[in-house]
């Protein structure tokens, strides 16, 4: 009889550890937190002022695509009446990281869209690197931009036939920052287009998941699971980016691979999500689109769920 306890004991340790093993690896469905999830501040720079978000768009990318993402950055801020986002909104949603600038100094940037950067003859070739990835975002910087390049977020977007070291095997999109020099340091973003490359890892859940729970993909709200896909990851590359800059901001972990606002959240997008559910979304009656955030010009949007510092638990919008 002690012999069987141990047994099924012993077998339910196994179960418990490959559980979170699983958990702790998954990127395309929820991470079900049932401890509070801390972000600590670790004392460094924050961005802070009028921010301009220069978009590079690296490749060939149509005018319709180039749109939907523009609109997107546009939507985080909220526009003056009498055209506000109907709530939920993406607006909305950005505010809860204005929470973590009440532990801190800094004021919460206010962001809008900057320039456009085109590069369809992919100067670089199609193949990037990491040091790739921090050059493009200089592009950003023309001779006569006025003010400190440290007063932007250079977001560079490569197109859905551009290979990335690391993109669809450990990453969708990645934030960092650029080496200290004179006149300043600027963030930068990069989020790659999965729709031929990994639209199962990077666009779910508008495509079919790689593995784990096997469920009907969803409509994507912008009719391009490709770029559908990109906002996801860019809105959680620039939730990052505005709580977490230098890699020294807010964040939980070991600094070599921190869990952010939205990375610690990965996969929940609604409530009640579990692994293979992104959770409860709204849908378009006419298109039968699923999306959670009303964005500019009528757009409709899927934004990931961030850790809220007031109950150090993943909020989803609305």
């Amino acid at each position: 009889m002690a012999a069987s306890s141990a047994a099924f004991a012993a077998c339910l340790l196994a179960c418990a550890l490959l559980f979170q093993m699983c958990v702790a690896s998954r990127k395309l469905t929820a991470l079900v937190q049932d401890q509070p999830i801390t972000m600590t501040y670790h004392k460094g720079a924050l961005l802070s002022g009028r921010i301009a978000v220069n978009l590079i768009w690296y490749g060939n990318f149509s005018a319709p695509q180039r749109a939907v993402i523009t609109d997107f950055v546009s939507s985080l801020s909220t526009p003056p009446s009498p055209q506000p986002q109907p709530e939920p909104s993406v607006a909305s949603w950005f505010k809860t990281a204005q929470k973590y600038y009440a532990n801190s100094k800094a004021r919460f940037p206010a962001l809008s869209l900057g320039q456009h950067v085109l590069d369809q003859s992919y100067s670089l070739g199609k193949r990037l690197g990491e040091k790739d990835l921090a050059r493009r975002p200089r592009l950003a910087e023309p001779r006569h931009q006025r003010g400190s390049p440290s007063r932007a977020i250079n977001v560079v977007l490569t197109a859905d036939d551009v290979a990335v070291d690391g993109f669809c095997m450990s990453r969708c999109g990645t934030h960092g920052a650029s080496p200290r020099s004179r006149a300043g340091r600027f963030a930068y973003v990069w989020v790659g287009n999965p729709a031929t490359q990994c639209p199962g890892q990077c666009a779910w859940p508008y495509h079919q998941p790689v593995y784990g729970p096997q469920a009907a993909p969803l409509t994507p709200p912008n009719g391009d699971v490709g770029v559908d896909g990109m906002v996801i990851s860019l809105a959680s590359m620039i939730v990052g980016t505005v709580t977490n800059p230098f890699g020294n901001g807010f964040f939980q972990g070991d600094a070599d691979a921190p869990l952010e606002a939205a990375t610690a959240c990965a996969g929940v997008y609604g409530k009640g999500a579990y692994p293979g559910y992104a959770g409860s979304l709204l849908v378009d009656p006419a298109s039968g689109a699923s999306y959670n955030a009303n964005g500019a010009h009528g757009r409709k949007y899927l934004v990931p769920a961030l850790v809220d510092p007031d109950t150090s638990a993943c909020s989803t919008v609305g």
